[in-house]
């Protein structure tokens, strides 16, 4: 299975509307760049019919070294998730009853 890039969307837009490599190339970072700048700032990033990016406060807590077995500190930090919508589930269930993923 290939990993998509922001070069391949990049080149998605290009063909499909006709724009020049410089100009898909940003548009694809100003998107990006407004998605982490909501988030920093603790927004939520909500893509109708896609999904919705949110950043979890997750606290400290002990943890082990899993090679050890010594307690260690994880200390507390905030994440960024993702939650797929439901017409995005939707699709990837029926691709994937057809045996397309």
């Amino acid at each position: 299975m290939a990993t998509v890039t922001r070069i391949d969307l990049a080149n998605a837009l290009r063909e499909r509307f006709g724009l020049t490599a410089s100009d898909s190339y940003k548009m694809i970072d100003i998107i990006f760049d407004e998605i982490e700048q909501s988030l920093v700032h603790g927004e939520d990033v909500k893509i109708t019919g896609f999904g919705t990016f949110k950043i979890l406060a997750k606290a400290a807590r002990i943890g082990r070294n899993p090679k050890t077995g010594v307690p260690a500190v994880i200390s507390a930090r905030r994440v960024a998730t993702f939650h797929p919508g439901n017409e995005f589930r939707k699709i990837v269930a029926k691709k994937n009853k057809r045996g397309l993923l």
